[in-house]
């Protein structure tokens, strides 16, 4: 399945927001159901095979994934932490964070958009009435996609939230402005983070084609181009009690839905330091020139290249340790949430994220270092790597990892929960 229009000049494209991007249609048939752990990770090789065919294309030219996204919803992969008393295969966070991998390192951006989505499952099965769960989980496991109006660019930080939700009567009114809104543009149903009086964050699932709701496809930065994470201006949107969830309530009790939030980020970038240390060894085996030093016929033979990619297979297997490790910590807190599980796999989380995002960076440097100048031109299109490791690890400065960590470790302070740790 490789995906191309074939009049690429009229294909929609990122950043458009002079352009009336109509909604996507809802799927006509149900997404496949997946069963198993097992055919959740053979389903995401081969999506990834497809997708990995078109990406350098994608972001050249910001062609928005339209035929992929759709591809990758309708495989059964976003719901599959949906327990299986609500229809779905129930795998653990070491498949999900698997899963990730794979396709982020065929393609960053489509790894990153069911990001939220994904952690909205957790939520509404966390905190949604049963009512809830039945209609929203039965939504997703017909190919329903979720996006995501959480963030805002103006606010003093990330947690502080001016989006605002009143009564309406019996239902709710939402107002406020978005930004970072990855999967909105083309989503299905938008749920949308506001505060109520008391300045408790509620979820609120508008329709993506809600009177009021407006997305504008203005993402326009050099990385994860094709997420469309832009705007989104919510005017007035009426929003139905039975589809408001207080989502406040993952982090007052003892959850791991910050663990969650944050381990999908660490293994989109785990995933891109995979698919570009790859990228690495085919360019250093087939297009790179030895250094005249080295006395060798072939860069593969260097013997300064040849440690510089030992090393940076010891990073990812290192970073790739920590994910797993993490997400079997999220298994167990979720099985049993107390205090002490849900710091441990916040913590574990943390250590991961911190080592995914030095190897995402480094490989994306390496990658230049180790196959010359020649791998800079354009015709190659291997700057995307770089691109999207350094926008995708500014999610949460990795510099405060350390700080949670050595203060749990050393002083037996718990971190606090929310998303960004």
């Amino acid at each position: 399945m490789t995906i191309v229009p074939q009049n690429i000049a009229d294909a929609p494209r990122v950043n458009d927001p002079d352009t009336l991007f109509q909604p996507r249609p809802r799927p006509t048939t149900p997404a496949h159901i997946i069963a198993s752990d097992q055919e959740a990770i053979e389903i995401a090789h081969r999506l990834a095979a497809d997708f990995a065919k078109g990406a350098a294309l994608r972001d050249k030219e910001g062609l928005l994934p339209l035929e992929e996204l759709d591809a990758f919803s309708q495989s059964g992969l976003w719901g599959i932490t949906i327990p299986k008393q609500y229809g779905g295969a129930g795998v653990s966070y070491v498949t999900l964070t698997e899963v990730i991998k794979i396709i982020s390192a065929a393609d960053p951006s489509l790894g990153q958009i069911p990001q939220n989505h994904l952690a909205i499952v957790e939520h509404i099965v966390s905190d949604g009435t049963e009512a809830q769960k039945q209609a929203l989980l039965g939504d997703v496991l017909k190919g329903i996609r979720f996006g995501n109006a959480f963030s805002e660019s103006g606010s003093k930080h990330v947690a502080a939230f001016e989006t605002r939700i009143e009564p309406d009567g019996e239902n709710f009114v939402v107002n406020g402005k978005k930004f970072y809104s990855t999967g909105a543009l083309l989503a299905h149903v938008v749920p949308i983070v506001a505060v109520n009086g008391e300045g408790l964050p509620h979820l609120a699932f508008a329709d993506r084609s809600a009177e009021g709701l407006t997305i504008i496809n203005d993402w326009s930065s050099f990385g994860q181009r094709t997420t469309a994470s832009g705007s989104v201006v919510i005017d007035n949107v009426k929003i139905s009690a039975d589809r408001v969830i207080p989502a406040y309530l993952a982090f007052a009790n003892p959850t791991p839905a910050g663990a969650i939030s944050q381990i999908i980020q660490a293994a989109v970038d785990a995933g891109i330091a995979r698919g570009t240390i790859e990228e690495t060894i085919r360019f250093v085996r087939d297009r790179a020139r030895p250094w005249v030093d080295s006395g060798q016929d072939r860069a593969s033979d260097d013997q300064f290249t040849i440690a510089a990619v030992g090393d940076l297979k010891i990073r990812l297997h290192a970073a790739e340790a920590l994910l797993e490790r993490a997400a079997r910590l999220i298994d167990i807190a979720l099985k049993n949430p107390t205090d002490e599980t849900v710091a441990e796999a916040a913590v574990a989380t943390a250590e991961s994220k911190f080592l995914t995002t030095e190897i995402a960076i480094l490989a994306s440097n390496k990658l230049f270092e180790l196959g010359g100048t020649r791998s800079t031109l354009s015709a190659h299109g291997l700057d995307r790597h770089w691109r999207n490791a350094r926008t995708h690890t500014l999610h949460d400065p990795a510099r405060w990892k350390p700080f949670h960590i050595g203060n749990y470790y050393l002083n037996g302070v718990k971190p606090a929960r929310h998303p960004w740790l």
